[in-house]
């Protein structure tokens, strides 16, 4: 078992108030954090050898009890609201403490990681939990540092997870027994109360949205990457449930990353050493990357076996629909190592329009970009509760409003400024319905999808005709390589044309209303990079 010696170790941690730990083992190799987890009863080896856990009471990130300490640091910087909730600098303290008194005496796992492949961007964080396998997903997720900067690392954050201590609400000024909370003054992340591994990786990612656009000038972005043979690299925005790790991961080109990335003059790095990917419902034939990256190292979050088996049913919902797995990036065949690229020449924005208004592709002037940028438009499936009739609407502002703790158009301005310094081209795919809203219209075929992407990357859409939507302002090609043309005008595949202009105008409506909150930050050229007739379809 690899320890440092004690001197060392407490010289390290007695800082933290953690000088009477039972046992600390410091940046075990994942093999040794296997062990300790199965030594601990934290999980079990399933036949391909990835460690099955359970997450507990938490299956998913609990955005309401997600804090940043307000203090003089982020007074002014922070945009504040339901996303960056603010919390007292004194109650953060008293937190950290009897945090800290519930460590003591516990055997604690260290591990010295960096987020971010441009050593030039680097943040050096140091994770200290209490369960190996946290610790593990943790060597997963982030990039391991050479043996020569691991000799004097001093961490720039430090993150504590303790999922069995639990705050007291009424004491301790947290919504309930669960939180994440970053106080960017003392470098720190405290995270109690909850088992779900995924509140460390995005505290982190909080972390760079914060200082990496302020203190850089660089773009941190909720989005994957690949790049093709001739280094042309491509984003892909887009929420849950729009395609983003199944179209970036693309066997004809390589994987930089699937969920977090900086742009710098330079061009793209992955902030991630790991993917973090939903596997309920995996099939190989579907996923071959993902199904095949399941292996000795990876750790499945929440999934089940076939019963009187050691393989896992991948269909099984008993826990949680969000079932995941975590695995290092090398576990991918075709992954970019190091993570990094050169300045995209193409970014597409994936939304799932269950309206089935918006088209299969259109390409987006800069105004148009941001604007869409700022919206982070996608849609929930209707008719899953009782009473809904028309789709749910999900607007998040960059596509991942939960992880920036700065105003959107901070970053749709820094995007802005790149796509023009470097002239992307910006496309919006609708990966979701056609010929009708959801109930009505069919899901669009994911080959018409990749048909529609490798056309824009391979440039041919780039002289094509393009026709305007009057409703959007959208320019949607007239003609695309291995896609059917009827599909390219949503208005052409609905059987009741006025009921595509009525459903077409509810969602503008839609946009326009979500926007007003930005309205007083934005340019009135991005403005006019949303719906057209915008005071009429307010008032309509």
């Amino acid at each position: 078992m690899k320890k440092t010696n004690l001197h060392s170790i407490f010289q390290g941690l007695e800082d933290l108030g953690l000088s009477n730990a039972k046992g600390v083992l410091w940046n075990l190799t994942p093999a040794e954090l296997i062990a300790e987890a199965v030594k601990n009863g934290e999980g079990l080896l399933t036949d391909t050898g990835a460690l099955m856990c359970d997450t507990g009471t938490f299956t998913g990130r609990s955005p309401k009890d997600r804090f940043i300490v307000r203090d003089q640091l982020t007074e002014d910087k922070v945009w504040w609201g339901d996303i960056n909730i603010p919390f007292e600098a004194e109650q953060f303290d008293q937190l950290y403490e009897k945090m800290v008194q519930s460590m003591n005496f516990k055997r604690l796992y260290v591990r010295d990681a960096l987020a971010g492949a441009d050593n030039e961007h680097q943040l050096k964080i140091r994770v200290i939990d209490t369960q190996a396998w946290h610790n593990l997903f943790c060597s997963n997720m982030f990039i391991e540092p050479f043996k020569e900067q691991l000799e004097d690392f001093h961490p720039d954050f430090t993150i504590l997870a303790v999922p069995e201590f639990k705050a007291d609400p009424k004491i301790d000024g947290t919504r309930q027994e669960n939180f994440a909370i970053i106080n960017f003054t003392k470098k720190l992340i405290i995270v109690g109360g909850t088992g779900y591994t995924g509140e460390t990786k995005k505290g982190v990612f909080s972390v760079l949205n914060f200082l990496l656009p302020s203190a850089d000038h660089i773009l941190s972005m909720h989005c994957s990457a690949n790049k093709g043979e001739d280094n042309d690299t491509a984003l892909f925005f887009g929420l849950s449930g729009t395609g983003k790790t199944t179209l970036s991961a693309d066997p004809n080109r390589l994987l930089i990353g699937d969920d977090e990335h900086g742009w710098t003059h330079k061009g793209i790095f992955n902030f991630e050493g790991g993917c973090y990917a939903k596997v309920i419902d995996l099939e190989e034939d579907k996923e071959p990357e993902i199904y095949r990256a399941i292996k000795f190292g990876a750790i499945l979050e929440n999934t089940r076996f076939i019963p009187g088996t050691t393989t896992v049913d991948y269909t099984n919902r008993e826990v949680t629909e969000n079932t995941r797995v975590s695995y290092p990036i090398t576990h991918i065949k075709n992954a970019v190592l190091p993570s990094v690229g050169d300045n995209p020449k193409h970014i597409f924005f994936l939304t799932c329009d269950a309206y089935g208004v918006l088209p299969p592709i259109s390409k987006l002037d800069v105004n148009q970009a941001m604007y869409h940028f700022i919206s982070g438009y996608t849609a929930k499936v209707a008719g899953t509760e009782t009473g809904i009739v028309d789709p749910v609407s999900v607007f998040s502002a960059c596509f991942g409003a939960p992880f920036m703790p700065l105003h959107p158009t901070e970053y749709a301005k820094l995007l802005g400024e790149k796509i023009a310094q470097h002239k992307v081209n910006i496309w919006l795919v609708n990966t979701g319905w056609t010929g009708g809203p959801f109930g009505v219209g069919s899901r669009m075929k994911l080959k018409f999808t990749r048909a529609m992407i490798t056309a824009a990357l391979n440039g041919e859409l780039d002289n094509e005709s393009y026709d305007v939507d009057n409703i959007f302002g959208l320019n949607f090609p007239q003609y695309c390589p291995g896609v059917p043309a009827e599909l390219l005008n949503p208005r052409n595949t609905w059987e009741d044309k006025e009921a595509y202009d009525k459903k077409a105008e509810k969602l503008a409506q839609k946009f326009i209303e979500n926007f007003k909150k930005f309205e007083t930050n934005t340019a009135a050229e991005i403005l006019n990079g949303g719906p057209v007739n915008r005071e009429e379809l307010a008032m309509s």
